[in-house]
Parts: C-alpha cells; structure tokens; sequence
C-alpha cells in the first residue's frame, strides 16, 4: 500500500484502482468492476444503476440490503422495496414469489430486480437454488444481484471457483474488508453498463476517490493472497461452535457453523453484563443473549482457548 502508484480515479487515471477493478471483474467473470469504500454502497450503486424511480426490487425480509443498509435504495434512487419471507438459508420460496411481481399497469411499482445473498448468516445458499432462481429470474424478465460479501467463503467451502456461483447474477458485490482483510473497500462488478451508470451514481453519492490506489492495493493483495486461507478461518469457527457447545448455558446448533460465523444464545442468567464482562477481560462483543462471533485473519488459534475459557467463567 505504501508503495502503490496512485493518481485521479475520478478521472480513471489511477493505475492501482484499475488494476483492482480488472483483476476483480476477471475473477467474477464480468465486463467490469467499480471499487467503492463500502458494501453497502456497492450493493446501493446496483440497484440505482439496474432499477429507475418507481422501480422495485424483491429481497429476502432479513437481507442485509433491506435491513441494514439504511433504506438507501428508496430514501436516495426512489426504489421500493418488496421484503418476503427466508428461510434460514437465505431461500425465499420461488413458487409464491411470482405473487409479488407486480402486473405491468401504472398502479403498480414495476418488479425489476431480485436480490439474494451469499452466504447468508454464515450459510451457504444451495446452488441448485441459485440456478433455479436464475430460471425464476429470466422467467419474468427481472435482473439477478448478488450481496456476496462472503461469497469467498461459499466457494471455498465448496471447493469450486468463485464464477461457478456469479455466473447465475447480472451484478455482485464483493466485500475486500471482511474475511478478505483489506483495511477497506468493495468491488461492485458487472456489465460494462451497468458499471458506467455506477460510476456516475458514486461520482454523485460523494464517493469518487481520488489517489484511492492506497487503499486499493490493500484490495489487489487480499484477493491475490486471502482467499483460499478462508478455510483457517472456518476450521477456527467450527474449534470455537465445539468448545462453545460443551458450555453449561450456551445454546448453539452445531448444523448451522459452515463458514466462519457462530451464533449462539445464552440461556443462562448470571446478573452479570457479559459485554462488560468481555471487556475486562480484552474481549469485544456486541448483543447480550443472542451473540455472533466471527472468526477472521486476526484471530489466532490460541485466542480461541481464550474466548472460550472466558465464557465458561462467566456462565461458571
């Protein structure tokens, strides 16, 4: 990153950045790329450059791009949201799905784009169901995107390549800040289109970096080094959910550890603040009952044996 050759991205004429967005659009197998400082504002470039005013887009009822973004799409492009029930994979159930594309009749918000998430609390989407989504999509006529923040982790954990899940979905969003490690950033990677567009819609949300090839050498290094290491990571979420399990008064299901997420609830009361618990003891958590710990490249093997040595002595 120090040593990253830099110039005027807004101008397109920062050679770092645009190494980053080619190697990412390769990877993903797309036209092309655009580098943003967050997920969330990848995912909300997509709908804005696939979705116009009173457009919609369909999304699981817990996706992150409907509720966690901070309503973005509608409070900033105009776009409604059509939220529908998921299962805990992610799935919404294709065969009801057709009930909430709207009639093509101007009383209606016009059904655009359907989006999914990969992995989806640490799980990973079946492929089957991607691929049937995409006959679901092309069916009635609506654009696929992809919130695959981790969706590194799904294709490690599958041991196949990246594009055999991207493949199905007309624009994904990588995360280069999470399991990946950048200090900061996402790609958003699509047609060359669609990327176009984005790039007016982030010149116009403040988001257009200028000597941005600093941090997007951090991006080049992770997707060049970081992603197969993803594996570590679950292997440390699985050691964490077993110690984790055999706690008296944590509750986990042991099923839903895939990749590098554990989610577990406490069942037992001690009259004590676990997150100032924690703290005393250097550990950072946030919830109080039903708690997600994510493993990452900073957490070695040996704080595993600390953390979980650390909720035994609270519940003890």
């Amino acid at each position: 990153m120090y040593e990253a050759e830099v110039g005027d991205d807004v101008y397109g004429d920062d050679p770092t950045v645009n190494r980053l967005e080619d190697l990412g659009a390769e990877m993903l197998g797309k036209e092309a790329a655009i580098f943003t400082t967050s997920g969330t504002q990848a995912n909300l470039l997509a709908l804005l450059s696939q979705c116009e005013r009173g457009d919609e887009f369909i999304v699981g009822q817990h996706a992150h791009t409907y509720k966690y973004e901070g309503g973005g799409a509608a409070v900033l492009g105009s776009i409604q949201p059509q939220p529908v029930e998921m299962d805990e994979l992610g799935r919404m159930e294709l065969g009801s799905l057709r009930t909430y594309i709207k009639p093509d009749d101007y009383h209606f918000a016009r059904t655009k784009l359907l989006c999914l998430e990969n992995t989806y609390n640490g799980r990973i989407v079946p492929s089957e169901y991607i691929e049937q989504a995409k006959q679901f999509a092309d069916r009635h006529n609506l654009k696929m995107h992809l919130d695959g923040a981790r969706v590194f982790n799904t294709a490690v954990k599958l041991g196949i390549n990246v594009k055999e899940i991207t493949k199905y979905f007309d624009s994904v969003q990588i995360c280069l800040s999470k399991g990946l490690g950048a200090p900061v950033g996402s790609l958003l990677c699509s047609s060359k289109v669609v990327i176009d567009k984005a790039r007016r819609w982030r010149k116009m949300l403040g988001g257009g970096m200028r000597q941005a090839g600093i941090i997007a050498a951090g991006g080049i290094y992770a997707l060049e080094n970081n992603i197969q290491r993803l594996a570590e990571d679950h292997e440390k979420a699985r050691i964490l959910a077993e110690g984790l399990s055999k706690t008296d008064g944590v509750r986990i299901d042991m099923s839903s550890v895939e990749t590098n997420m554990v989610f577990i609830e406490i069942v037992k009361d001690t009259g004590r603040d676990i997150q100032r618990y924690m703290k005393e003891r250097n550990i950072l958590i946030t919830g109080h009952r039903h708690i997600r710990l994510v493993t990452h490249l900073d957490i070695e093997s040996s704080d595993i044996d600390i953390i979980v040595s650390a909720f035994k002595d609270y519940l003890r």
